[in-house]
């Protein structure tokens, strides 16, 4: 997957989320986030992610923020390949996780990203045994593939 750089790139708002591109103002919180320990299994640390974006230049880091307090991370990318846009180390941060923040989330990206998505739609990658992230991903419409990535599974959506 190598990133095909699109301009325009700015804050979407969900019901309950906006999100915002990382950067000097929100690194810092976005770093302290942290990982529910039943979690911790299926996803890395925000500094992990943020440092993926930094060295690769082929993800996109977002802050998920709740009016003015970062509550979240996600990334996203275009796979050239199929014109897929990609997204994840989608993060609630622990003390607020249960409370529909992933699903806004979620819903935000794939609204602020609908542009850029077109062709190849939009897809993501979970592990199979990650039931919480499988429902929630289902619920906004993604269907599994039956493709795997780093023995993840696929899921894709078209709009």
């Amino acid at each position: 997957m190598r990133y095909a750089p699109h301009p325009g790139d700015g804050p979407a708002t969900g019901a309950r989320v906006r999100l915002v591109p990382v950067g000097a103002a929100n690194r810092g919180a976005v770093a302290a986030l942290t990982v529910a320990p039943e979690q911790s299994r299926f996803v890395a640390s925000p500094t992990h992610y943020l440092a993926l974006c930094a060295d690769e230049a082929l993800w996109r880091p977002l802050a998920v923020c709740e009016e003015d307090t970062v509550v979240g991370f996600l990334m996203w990318a275009i796979d050239e390949e199929d014109a897929s846009c990609w997204l994840g180390g989608i993060i609630i941060d622990a003390r607020h996780r249960g409370r529909g923040l992933g699903r806004s989330a979620v819903t935000a990206a794939l609204d602020l990203l609908a542009d850029r998505a077109t062709v190849g739609g939009f897809a993501l990658s979970y592990g199979p045994d990650n039931h919480r992230a499988a429902a929630l991903y289902r619920g906004v419409g993604f269907v599994e593939t039956g493709e795997q990535v780093d023995g993840e599974l696929v899921a894709r959506l078209r709009r």
